[in-house]
């Protein structure tokens, strides 16, 4: 394998940094050398030598692709929660010949439709959801994000958006008491601030005021873990998966999404036999005269973190070759 037929990916959230190496001179990508670097790090530039060090790369691959937890702007980026600043110039002082940053959930929106039935799980009935139509993908983890897949008379556009950042709509009354509490801490209560890691402790601390009770200093990972044994950890995340349904649900209204929505970052994966017995689909389906419309589309959870890697490689090629053609 020579470096022209390597891309060097990277999928740099607002949490980890995931590194990996794919050969792209077959339709069937081989990923190798993968390195997780988690909060190691202080800085991308850190990562990206730390990476480099540690992988014993035989050569520099030719290209390098990142996925990024943000708005890419002129071939930059400010991570949206975590104060790293990255650039295309940059990647190119370090050597890289092709180099391109893309939003996260726009580099998932690049692999989607390819996805072998292994590397998805089904959240709700078993459906196919209409071929050639619009996909989403939308996803809970350190922030919540968003894309779109558009599709139309065999051509296919993926689209990254912040709607994450979008308002949350409260579905009940007690979703209602939640915006009340969450509005007087934050003012502006974006879908993101109720489903994420830090939106888990969000809920959880807003049930408990609402209910006059004292919070414990909880992190999302030790509310999940205690969900089994405490009520009130449990009551956040049914509460948490019941919005996360109704969010996807609008989501897919937004884009059209009959081809089927998919669920991505690391929260559902692992809260997924909850996910799956939860209110999740009931709110998914729950669109008043629109309900119809919404029931006929497939909820499938991604399991496999090739994905972000595959589509990451996918928009690189993409981007490659639309810049000769």
């Amino acid at each position: 394998m020579s470096a022209v037929d390597q891309i060097l990916v990277g999928d740099i959230g607002g949490t980890h940094s995931r590194f990996a190496v794919v050969d792209v001179s077959q339709p069937i990508r081989r990923i190798e050398h993968r390195r997780d670097l988690g909060g190691t790090v202080t800085s991308f530039n850190e990562a990206l030598r730390t990476y480099l060090d540690r992988a014993g790369l035989p050569a520099l691959p030719g290209a390098i692709a990142l996925s990024v937890a943000g708005p890419v702007t002129a071939g930059a980026v400010v991570l949206t929660n975590r104060a790293w600043q990255i650039s295309e110039q940059d990647l190119r002082a370090f050597g890289f010949r092709d180099v391109l940053l893309i939003n996260d959930f726009a580099a998932l929106a690049f692999a989607v439709s390819s996805l072998e039935p292994a590397a998805v799980r089904t959240i709700g009935p078993s459906l196919e959801g209409l071929p050639g139509e619009p996909i989403s993908i939308v996803g809970a983890g350190t922030g919540f994000g968003a894309a779109c897949l558009a599709r139309f008379h065999n051509r296919t556009v993926p689209v990254a958006t912040e709607g994450g950042h979008a308002g949350f709509a409260p579905g009940n009354d007690r979703e209602m008491a939640v915006l009340k509490v969450l509005a007087g801490r934050f003012g502006h209560v974006s879908i993101e601030r109720v489903l994420s890691g830090p939106g888990i402790g969000n809920l959880y601390g807003a049930l408990m005021q609402i209910a006059g009770r004292r919070a414990l200093p909880l992190d999302a990972a030790e509310i999940v873990a205690r969900r089994a044994a405490d009520e009130n950890c449990r009551d956040a995340i049914d509460l948490f998966c019941a919005i996360y349904g109704a969010v996807a649900g609008d989501f897919a209204l937004m884009h059209g999404a009959r081809g089927g929505v998919f669920l991505a970052g690391g929260i559902a994966q692992k809260i997924e036999p909850v996910l799956a017995a939860s209110a999740f689909r009931e709110r998914f389906e729950n669109k008043g005269r629109l309900s119809h419309y919404v029931k006929g589309i497939p909820t499938k959870l991604i399991l496999s973190e090739d994905t972000a890697y595959i589509g990451i490689a996918n928009a690189s090629l993409a981007f490659r070759d639309a810049a000769e053609g």
